[in-house]
């Protein structure tokens, strides 16, 4: 099993490691070990650390005597959806390995021995969001195991499982688009899903059976796209692409894919989590993260109200143009865990070998190593290393399937598993491979370009309209309002032959 590495990757914020692309970072210089030059990276922000622990110390603060953390009147405990209770769980846990806060795994251990308490008396039921998406305490199961190794707490986890919903029952519902809003069809609960098997079975002692991809190519074969996610809008959405794929869906699987890559060390979790991550996410985001859409369409050739719902199952008219909060607030909330967690997996390790799982341009610092990343993946397939080491490890890159012409330090190389043994001092290393352009083929006699991880698309100019309205009695004025993008170009281009 891989674990997570608590490792600074860039500037680390609680929650919110950096990644950063060119020069454009405005932080103060990282010290090159190799005395070449100084890189605007690395130092954290202080403001951002300070803001983050405020939130933090509150929830905290709020915490009850006997554990219970939720927000919610006594009487109404027993009924409460305790989806809430699993998320902080997972987000304090995600803190903690960002911020060392020797707080966390005490509040973490008050909360799930409550919990226990609760499910095994029978005062309360899996039930809502929390039935649905039960998986999720595995995160911070998993993560309090390790540390206090008690019988109760794999009791938890087999009641949360057995009380849980088993998606293995419902995946004829998954054939067919639906317009009724169901949470056994709803995209974000099976993007999520995902992992379940990879982050519960060690806990339950059950065999691994790579359940997930046989969930995976029903729901791609039914509802797949070109980035290799699936179309909810925000129940299944069937193989039209010009369906959407809400926001949170696409930074779920990326969440989910990063767990199952570091659960089982299948490297095809990590290939795919490229794919979304380098496809998906980048093009529902603008480049400040100010707006967002609430879905995408892989055939995304104007963002502007619908004069209808369609072609959406249960969105309203702009839910996939872009603003603060498009059509409902939950991708607000959740769209920026997307990155974060994205640069948390660059790096991971296997007791002292040390796993490149993702290539990003980014630093990774411990108290023995530090490595850099130069790249500019997966524009250009060439990565460089810069290592300072105070002692002896190996140093494992993940190299894609796609890969072709595997060059390591200019030496051509007949294997992708790259193990290299790295001494004491400063070593270099790079690493360089080909990738061929190839059409992908979709249903219908739909074809998509892709090469290694990317998907090429046509580059539509556009007129950006600004939208200010007032929205409760609020006023979404600039930067707080939304925008539609209208085509000024052509976009109706095909392939005329192979």
């Amino acid at each position: 099993r891989l674990l997570k590495s608590a490792y600074t990757v860039l500037a680390t914020l609680p929650g919110i490691p950096a990644i950063f692309y060119g020069d454009e970072a405005g932080l103060e210089g990282y010290s090159d070990p190799f005395n070449r030059k100084t890189f605007p990276w690395g130092k954290e922000d202080k403001e951002l650390i300070a803001t983050a622990k405020r939130y933090i110390d509150s929830i905290i603060s709020k915490q009850q005597s006997d554990g219970w953390i939720c927000p919610c009147k006594r009487e109404e405990i027993p009924k409460y959806d305790t989806w809430a209770l699993q998320l902080i769980c997972k987000t304090l846990k995600v803190y903690y390995e960002c911020s060392g806060d020797e707080r966390i795994p005490d509040v973490i251990y008050k909360v799930l021995k409550n919990y226990h308490e609760l499910l095994s008396s029978g005062t309360m039921t899996l039930s809502g969001w929390g039935k649905y998406r039960w998986f999720e305490t595995f995160i911070s199961i998993n993560f309090l195991y390790e540390r206090y190794k008690e019988d109760w707490i794999r009791d938890l986890a087999k009641i949360v499982r057995e009380q849980g919903f088993d998606y293995n029952k419902v995946t004829e519902a998954w054939k067919k688009p639906s317009h009724n809003w169901l949470r056994k069809t709803h995209i974000v609960n099976l993007t999520m899903m995902l992992k379940s098997e990879a982050v519960s079975h060690e806990m339950l002692g059950e065999e691994y059976t790579d359940n997930a991809e046989k969930l995976r190519e029903i729901l791609d074969k039914y509802n797949g796209t070109a980035f290799e996610g699936f179309t909810g809008d925000e129940v299944l959405s069937g193989l039209d692409p010009t369906r959407g794929t809400e926001c949170c869906a696409v930074v779920e699987q990326m969440y989910s894919y990063e767990e199952m890559f570091a659960h089982t060390g299948d490297n095809k979790w990590a290939e795919r989590l490229e794919v979304v991550g380098f496809n998906a996410l980048p093009a529902t985001l603008s480049e400040d993260m100010w707006v967002h859409q609430y879905v995408q369409q892989v055939n995304q050739v104007a963002c502007q109200k619908t004069m209808i719902m369609a072609p959406w199952s249960t969105n309203g008219p702009y839910a996939h143009t872009f603003g603060l909060e498009p059509n409902f607030g939950c991708c607000t909330a959740n769209f920026n865990q997307g990155w974060p967690k994205f640069a948390l997996s660059a790096f991971m390790h296997k007791e002292d070998k040390i796993i490149n799982s993702v290539m990003l341009p980014c630093v990774l610092t411990d108290k023995d190593v530090t490595i850099r990343l130069e790249t500019d993946y997966p524009f250009n397939n060439k990565m460089h290393y810069y290592i300072d080491a105070k002692k002896d490890f190996t140093f494992e890159i993940r190299i894609p399937s796609f890969a072709k012409n595997l060059r390591l330090n200019g030496e051509t190389v007949q294997t992708k598993d790259l193990g290299i043994a790295i001494t004491q001092g400063k070593t270099e290393v790079e690493v360089e491979f080909e990738a061929v352009p190839y059409f992908k083929k979709r249903p219908n006699d739909l074809y998509a370009l892709q090469m290694g991880s990317l998907i090429f698309s046509v580059p539509v100019a556009y007129e950006k309209k600004m939208r200010e309205y007032t929205k409760k009695g609020v006023e979404r004025k600039f930067p707080y309002c939304d925008y539609q993008f209208v085509p000024t170009t052509p976009w109706n281009y095909a392939y005329a032959d192979d």
